[in-house]
This record gives structure tokens, sequence and C-alpha cells, in this order.
């Protein structure tokens, strides 16, 4: 689907729509218990994933108006009679390959083709440290994947620079193994707010799981139960990073634009408040009621590190070609492994669009000094964050741009277009 978006001016209120990480982890957690009930979930291609992964294990997720109905497998997961396809879902894969582990028996998991083109190859090794068997088919680190268990616990080394998954999926999984499972970091941890995502959301359904000198620990022989079988889903901050972006650059001058269900938790990303406000932006967060009001400002260019907050590179990278001066993010060579290489991607589309970008393995500079951003035809890279982000840029755009592959905001944030719309952008789909 192709999105055209013409400049607009944009106000009012809109509501972020739930975390896609604690969806994940509260519908898998839920699955390695007895089950739970899960409130204001992400029902969305990814979280879906996760979903049926659960029934493949032997559990079952059913949606029930505002929530999931999870029933768990109870630490026990089944070996799947089928292929586990992750479809598009990184999270989902890294997380269930380490639930495959302790099946008594083989599971194989696969993706589309970008999901295939991810690493894999750390959690792969850390299950064979535990005793289990960790293939790729093409023996490059990639899916297809082949795991036979079951494991039981115990050490493993695993680096911390490439994906934090690795890591919550250990713990996750570590949790109803007979040892429990510890996990050394061979290297710096990037994107370290995930992992505390995890902590908590382990936390929230009785599981004790903390951080060590060298890295973390589960203690084995554990049982997953939240409080009263139920588990609220927060507000996604990723998400919101792109609304609260639309209102510094676009919102009508004589008007707020309002983000509700923006409370506190553990989110690396609720970091881009203050990148706004580091930038310039009117922007201010009412913690108690859960509110985010941002104004249009007039931004200038700053340095920002996103070693532990990747998915907020595309949207700092769009400010930054609207801001004054140069922008410049760096700690960002884990970015090029995600759906797509969200590093070149933004540089090139960016590119295309006007804006002034030096691209370097780690680190990307935009000049917003130098940048007239122009509407024109981009390319989405089917992948949700660049879409998203892109549209936010064609907001202060001169002229229309035509965002392809529009129909990929539906792995996070179903229903983009429907509120950018509702906020006053003038936006046509095209399928």
């Amino acid at each position: 689907m192709d999105v055209e978006i013409a400049p607009s001016a944009v106000s009012g209120d809109a509501r972020a729509p739930p975390s896609k990480s604690y969806t994940h982890r509260a519908v898998l957690a839920a699955g390695y218990g007895g089950g739970a009930l899960v409130y204001d979930p992400l029902v969305s291609a990814d979280t879906k994933a996760t979903m049926r992964a659960v029934e493949a294990f032997g559990g079952s997720a059913a949606t029930d108006g505002d929530r999931l109905d999870v029933a768990g497998f109870d630490g026990e997961p089944a070996v799947p009679g089928d292929v586990i396809d992750c479809v598009n879902s990184g999270t989902t894969m890294r997380l269930v390959t380490a639930t495959a582990a302790l099946a008594d028996g083989t599971t194989v998991l696969t993706g589309d083709s970008s999901l295939r083109s991810r690493p894999q190859g750390p959690l792969l090794d850390a299950i064979e440290q535990l005793g289990g068997r960790a293939e790729s088919t093409r023996r490059n680190g990639q899916a297809p994947l082949v795991v036979t268990g079951p494991v039981d616990g115990g050490e493993v080394s695993i680096p911390g620079d490439v994906s934090s998954q690795y890591i919550t999926a250990l713990l996750m999984a570590g949790a109803v193994t007979d040892e429990g499972i510890g996990v050394h970091l061979e290297t710096e941890l990037k994107s370290a707010p995930y992992v505390d995502i995890t902590l908590e959301v382990l936390s929230d359904f009785g599981i004790d799981a903390s951080p060590t000198p060298d890295g973390f620990a589960v203690a084995g022989d554990q049982f997953y139960e939240p409080t009263d079988g139920e588990y609220h889903v927060p507000g996604d901050f990723s998400s919101i990073s792109y609304l609260l972006a639309a209102g510094a650059l676009a919102a009508d001058p004589d008007r707020e634009l309002r983000v509700h269900s923006a409370y506190p938790s553990a989110q690396g990303d609720a970091a881009i408040v203050d990148v706004l406000e580091r930038m310039g932006g009117a922007v201010d967060w009412n913690r108690d009621d859960g509110v985010i009001t941002v104004e249009r400002s007039a931004l200038s260019g700053i340095e920002v590190g996103v070693e532990d907050t990747p998915d907020l590179l595309p949207t700092i990278a769009v400010l930054g070609a609207a801001a004054d001066g140069t922008t410049r993010i760096t700690d960002c060579e884990h970015v090029r492994y995600k759906e797509t290489d969200r590093v070149s991607a933004m540089a090139e589309e960016l590119t295309a669009m006007g804006a002034s970008v030096e691209e370097e393995r780690d680190a990307l500079t935009i000049h917003g000094g130098e940048t007239d951003l122009e509407g024109t035809a981009v390319d989405g890279r089917t992948d949700h964050r660049i879409v998203m982000s892109l549209a936010v840029a064609a907001l202060a755009a001169d002229g229309s741009t035509t965002v392809r592959g529009g129909e990929h905001v539906d792995v996070s944030f179903p229903g983009f277009f429907d509120v950018l719309y509702d906020l006053g952008a003038d936006v046509t789909r095209r399928d």
C-alpha cells in the first residue's frame, strides 16, 4: 500500500498503542505458566506470531475484547506439530528459540526473508552450552533454525552487543528449568533497557531474576503467575516517539498535540522526551496522568547515542533533518540488524527527500541547517519504523510525499495512519 502525505498541521489528542515489547513478554510469560489474562495488549502482526508460538507449544491465546485469554503449558512446552513461522518478528524468533530448547524433541523455526537474514548465532551457541542442540540449516547463524532439547539450565557466556533479546530469551526460559540459567556477558550490553523490561515483566509474573556482576541470573524451578491472574500492558514509547515528533515538527501553531497512555515504565524509548527537550522542543510530560503535551518547536541539532534505544534512530534522524544545525546519532551499528539496515535506510530515504546526511558504520550525521525537505516517493523498506518516521518527515516537507509499504505499520502500530488523519494530517491511501 502506498500512502500519500501532504504537508499538514496536526493537533488534538491521540492515544499511544500498547507496548509491543511488553505484549510479547507478557504473552510468553503467561504461556510459560498456567495462563493469565493480558489486558490492553497490542494485537499486531508481530505479537500474533508470539501467540501462535504459544499455541504451537501447547498453550492458547484468544482475543476477548480488550484482553487476551492465554492458557499456558505449565513450563513444559510440547514439541510443535509443525514448523513455527515467526513471519517478520525477530522478538518472537529469539524468545521462542529458547522455549524450543526446553521441549523434549526438535523444533523448527523460520520466518520471512528479512527475518531469515538476522543474526541468531549467539543464542544458538548458548543453547549448545546448556547441552541442547541448536543449528542454522544454512550454517550461517540465521534462520531457518533447528533446536533440540530438553535443557536443564546451567551457565552460558554470550556477547551483549548483538541483541538484548538473547538475554531475555534465556532468562524467561531459565525460570522453568531445573537449575536456572546464569548469563555471563562477554561484551558490554547494548539495548539494556529492554532487559530491564524483561526483569519488570518477570517480577510481575512472580519470577525472581536479577543482574549479577557480569550479567544476569534467574533461579530455576519457578512458576509464572501474575497477581490475581492478570497483567496490564503499558503504552508504547517507541510508537509515542512518532506522535511527539509529528507534534514538534507540524503541530498547529495555535494548538497542542497531546499523547495519552504515556505512563512511566522501564522502556528506554521514553528517552525521546529528553531528546526533544535537549533539541529545544516544547514538550511537557505529566507522568501521573500519563499525558505528554507537545507544541511546534524550533529545534536545534544535538548528539545522541542510541546504544540503549535503537528503535529511536529513525525518529531522531527525522527530527535532525528538520532541526537547525547538525544532529549526530552515535553507537548505532546494532541498528543495522533490525527488520532492515535502518542506518542506511534512513540515510538513503532522507537524502532522497533533500536532506544532507553522512553515514558511517556506527554513526549517522544529519546536517539540518543544509537541509530543505522536499516531497518525493520514498521506500518504507517493509519496515514499520522506517514507514512511520518517513510519514512524520512528510508532514514537514515541501510538497506531497508518497511512502511505499504503508501496510507494514501493522507490525507495531495498527491504525497509525488513521491516528495521523484524526490529528489533521492530509493522508491518502492507495492499494
